[in-house]
């Protein structure tokens, strides 16, 4: 089937009627689910699956679990983590820790039936990184970033979740939050192909990735990336990311416009599929009118995606988690 090309979040902690006549009717590729989806183990189970049939297709279904202050699945029926960076300092060894945490991570995912994760982290953290961001990352040099980010694609893949990368080309540089303002950053194409886009470099082979709502002037001094078609000429061909490219959240008031121009120009740019994260109605119809079914690429981009999804690799939870703690304690 053809897919909507978005990514949408529900209202609540149960589908709704409209919302299940909707979806039924623009079959949206997938889901994404925030804190205010969140209640029990069961309540999720049951909302993934009302969704994906909502949806008429095996739809993948997203959260940002990071863990830290980003982290939609809490206490008590959730183990909470650290902030990323917090952990990378602490751990015994940093780059197991991280295979563990996010190993255990997709076991809590894959058992209320999510399938995608807005994870790895490839921003490198600076003197400038806003905090909204900073304590986020996994370090504050690129060979750092890269190594731990690719670990922590490879955990998700591991525990049959599908990793999104992100912010692509990098987040890292930006001193104002996102969600509020347009970051712009300065600093020169040589710099970046040397610092920021190495750790997607590095992960261009990952099935899904994210942009970065944020102008690079050196590159495109008008447009943000997620609407800028040099941008994307540069994260498709120079960082050579082939999977599935979504926006971030396109409701973030770094862009420009209403949410149906900006996803009608992220379309335009490039982007594969649009993400609507806020679960209201008047907006979803406003991209998905805007958007349509996915293009051709796209949808075959979509399809490769989902064909990473497999089985999680059989493990003892158990043992992993006590492995995990015992590189905490250890740590110096």
């Amino acid at each position: 089937m053809r897919f909507g090309a978005a990514i949408l979040g529900p209202e609540g902690h149960h589908i709704t009627d409209w919302e299940r006549a909707y979806f039924r009717e623009f079959a949206p590729f997938g889901f994404i689910l925030f804190s205010r989806n969140i209640d029990t183990p069961d309540q999720v189970r049951r909302l993934c699956d009302d969704l994906r049939a909502a949806a008429g297709h095996d739809a993948p279904i997203l959260i940002d679990q990071e863990g830290g202050r980003v982290q939609r699945m809490r206490g008590p029926h959730w183990r909470e983590w650290l902030p990323p960076m917090e952990q990378m300092a602490q751990a015994d060894d940093p780059i197991r820790a991280m295979w563990l945490r996010y190993r255990l991570i997709a076991a809590e995912l894959r058992a209320v039936g999510i399938d995608a994760n807005c994870a790895p982290c490839g921003d490198i953290a600076g003197r400038v990184t806003h905090p909204f961001l900073r304590n986020r990352c996994y370090g504050d040099t690129a060979v750092t970033v890269m190594d731990a980010a690719r670990t922590v694609a490879q955990a998700h893949l591991a525990g049959g979740v599908l990793p999104v990368v992100k912010h692509i080309p990098g987040h890292g540089l930006a001193s104002v939050d996102s969600h509020k303002d347009l970051p712009r950053v300065g600093a020169t194409r040589a710099f970046l192909d040397e610092q920021d886009f190495v750790p997607y470099k590095a992960l261009a082979d990952m099935p899904m990735g994210m942009t970065a709502h944020i102008v690079f002037e050196d590159i495109d001094d008008q447009n943000p990336a997620t609407t800028s078609r040099i941008m994307m000429d540069v994260i498709r061909n120079d960082i050579g990311f082939g999977g599935l490219l979504m926006t971030d959240d396109i409701s973030m008031e770094a862009l420009s416009g209403d949410v149906a121009q900006r996803s009608r120009a992220s379309i335009a740019a490039g982007c594969d599929v649009i993400l609507h994260s806020n679960g209201k109605p008047g907006e979803i119809i406003a991209v998905a009118q805007a958007v349509g079914v996915m293009s051709d690429a796209a949808q075959a981009r979509a399809e490769a995606a989902l064909s990473w999804r497999k089985p999680p690799t059989p493990v003892d939870i158990g043992a992993l988690s006590e492995e995990f703690d015992d590189l905490m304690r250890a740590a110096p």
